[in-house]
């Protein structure tokens, strides 16, 4: 029994720790992912981890104008072969590189790269710049829909 209550008590010391000072709060509904996006109680802004498949992706590309496809492989994956139209920016550049290539925050960035590991790490990172319709669509290797090179 003691050992039980320790294990409530330090879960719910986790939670404290992770959301006193913090109010936005990224969120993946399918995976629990999560991630602080703001340190400010006064800005109570959540903003929404969202991850969609390739034909998901694929019907909103068909269906909107203004957006982008972001590839966040490294270079020469992207040489190798990359989705028509999509622009690069590594994942590991996201947080210096990225206000300078998307300037609009609000623009719709469709982001991928091989397997889904990277586009959600980079989703998260640019939902914590403050970019607010970012959204995961996993890896190049489910993309069904050809590639350029």
């Amino acid at each position: 029994m003691k050992k039980l209550n320790m294990i409530i008590i330090f879960i719910l010391l986790v939670y404290l720790l992770l959301f006193v000072g913090c109010s936005g709060v990224v969120s993946d509904h399918k995976s629990g992912t999560s991630a602080m996006v703001s340190e400010s109680k006064k800005n109570e802004t959540t903003i929404d981890y969202i991850r969609i498949s390739a034909e998901e992706a694929k019907k909103l590309m068909d269906e909107s104008e203004n957006y982008i496809i972001l590839d966040v492989r490294t270079e020469q994956e992207f040489k190798d072969g990359h989705i028509e139209g999509a622009i690069l920016l590594p994942s590991n550049e996201i947080l210096t590189k990225a206000e300078e290539l998307l300037p609009d925050k609000n623009q719709l960035i469709l982001i991928y790269c091989r397997s889904g590991n990277r586009s959600a790490t980079a989703t998260l990172n640019l939902i914590k710049l403050g970019y607010t319709n970012a959204i995961d669509f996993g890896g190049i290797l489910d993309w069904t829909y050809g590639t350029v090179k």
